[in-house]
C-alpha cells in the first residue's frame, strides 16, 4: 500500500494549478489501483476519480486535485462547528475543499460537497499560510470542515503539522467514513472531532447517505478508547427519516454503553434542501423530544442545533446538575466554569477541553463569521 507522502509535500510554496501525490492505495491484480481512504475502496483506470471526485487516478499513481485549494475561509466561534465542551468561547480559522465520499441526500452544503467544478475552489494557500493567518487573527485552532476533511487528508495532515508547530489546535468536522489504513494517520494531526452520526440504521446509511453504518461505529469507538481526540456527535434530524423515539433511544443507548455518558451529543434541525426539498423542516418539539431521550438514556450532555433554544443549549454540571455555561445559539450568555475547567459548586471536573481562551463572556467570540481571503483567484 502506498502510505508515503508524495514529493512536494510539507512545502511553503504551492502552484496552485498542480496536483498533488495522494496517500493510501494499491495495485489490485487486475491493474486498477484501489483508492484505501475510506470504505468505499473505489478501484479506478487511469484517468478515473473516486466517488469523492477529488482522488484522481494518473498512470501508475493516484493524486489529491485539490490540495491547497479553497472553497472559503471563514472565522467562527467554536460553537458552530458544533463544539460546546472545547475551549468554550474561542474563534476558530474554518475552512474546506470540494467533494465528498458520501452522497446524502440531505445536504446542508451541497454546493460544496457535491461541486464538480474546481471554480468553486476560490481561495488557495499552504499549509503554513493557513497557520500563519489564524494566528494573525487571534484563532485558538483550525478547522477542516464545510466538505469531509477525511478526502482531503494529506493537506489537513500537513496543515495540522503547520498548525502545531505554531501552537494551534485542529478539529475535523468528519463523517467519520475513513478507512482504518488512514485512521490513525488523519486523527492522530485533530485535538477535536465532531462527528455526524447520521442515523442509527444501516438502512437509512444505504438510501440517503450512500454509504453503511458500522464503518462510522467502527470510527467513533476507536476515536473514543484507542486516542485523546476530544469527540462530540451530531445527529441531524429528519422528519419521518431518523426521528422516531426507537431510534434515538437505540442511538443514546449506543452512544452511553459504547462511548461514554459524557461525550456530547448534538440534535441539530434539518431544513429542506438538495434532494430533499420536499421534507419539512424539523420541528423544535422534535429536538426537545430527541434530547429528553438521551438524557433518560444517561447522557450528560445533549444539546439542540440549528435553533434558538437556550433550555437546549445550557451546560450543566453532571455530578450536582448546577448551570455551567448559559448559550443562545452560537452566544454564551453566561460563563461559571472554573480556568480549570471545574464546576464552582462541587468542584466536579467538566468533561472537555477548558481554558482561559474566550471563557469570560466578555471574552467569547459570539455568533460571529468573518470571511478571510488569502490568494483569492483573480483578485
Amino acid at each position: 500500500m502506498n502510505t508515503a507522502p508524495g514529493p512536494g509535500g510539507r512545502t511553503a510554496g504551492l502552484d496552485p494549478g498542480s496536483h498533488f501525490p495522494a496517500r493510501y492505495w494499491h495495485r489490485i491484480d487486475d491493474g486498477r489501483l484501489q483508492c484505501d481512504l475510506c470504505p468505499r475502496l473505489c478501484k479506478l483506470h487511469d484517468g478515473q476519480r473516486g466517488a469523492c471526485f477529488v482522488r484522481l487516478r494518473a498512470g501508475d499513481g493516484m493524486l489529491l486535485t485539490t490540495y491547497g485549494r479553497s472553497s472559503g475561509f471563514c472565522i467562527d466561534p467554536i460553537e458552530k462547528k458544533p463544539l460546546n465542551h472545547f475551549y468554550p468561547g474561542s474563534k476558530v480559522f474554518s475552512f474546506g475543499t470540494a467533494g465528498c465520499n458520501l452522497a446524502c441526500k440531505f445536504c446542508q452544503n451541497w454546493d460544496i460537497s457535491k461541486s464538480r467544478d474546481m471554480d468553486t475552489l476560490m481561495d488557495q494557500a499552504a499549509p503554513a499560510e493557513i497557520a500563519d493567518t489564524a494566528l494573525r487573527w487571534g484563532c485558538h485552532s483550525v478547522a477542516f470542515t464545510y466538505n469531509d476533511p477525511v478526502i482531503f487528508a494529506e493537506y489537513a495532515i500537513d496543515t495540522a503539522d503547520a498548525c502545531h508547530a505554531h501552537g494551534l489546535k485542529t478539529v475535523a468536522v468528519t463523517a467519520g467514513y475513513i478507512g482504518e489504513s488512514a485512521r490513525h494517520d488523519f486523527f492522530s494531526r485533530m485535538d477535536a472531532a465532531n462527528v455526524d452520526l447520521k442515523g442509527f440504521t444501516d438502512d437509512f446509511y444505504v438510501k440517503l447517505c450512500g454509504a453503511h453504518l458500522q464503518p462510522v461505529l467502527d470510527t467513533l469507538v476507536w476515536l473514543r478508547h484507542e486516542t485523546d481526540v476530544w469527540v462530540e456527535l451530531t445527529t441531524l434530524l429528519i422528519p419521518g427519516q431518523n426521528d422516531s423515539d426507537a431510534e434515538i433511544a437505540a442511538l443514546s443507548k449506543w452512544v452511553h454503553n459504547a462511548l461514554g455518558a459524557d461525550v456530547p451529543l448534538h440534535f441539530s434541525a434539518f431544513h429542506p434542501d438538495f434532494k430533499m426539498d420536499d421534507v419539512p423542516p424539523t420541528p423544535p418539539a422534535t429536538l426537545a423530544r430527541a434530547r429528553r431521550i438521551a438524557r433518560d438514556a444517561g447522557l450528560h450532555h445533549v444539546y439542540t442545533g440549528n435553533v434558538h433554544d437556550t433550555e437546549g443549549d445550557t451546560t450543566l454540571c453532571a455530578n450536582c446538575g448546577q448551570t455551567l455555561i448559559v448559550r443562545d445559539w452560537y452566544e454564551i450568555r453566561s460563563y461559571r466554569l472554573t480556568p480549570e475547567g471545574t464546576c464552582p459548586h462541587c468542584a466536579s471536573a467538566l468533561a472537555g477541553r477548558f481554558g482561559a481562551v474566550g471563557a469570560a463572556v466578555g471574552e467569547a467570540f459570539g455568533a460571529r463569521r468573518i470571511p478571510v481571503a488569502i490568494h483569492r483567484h483573480g483578485a
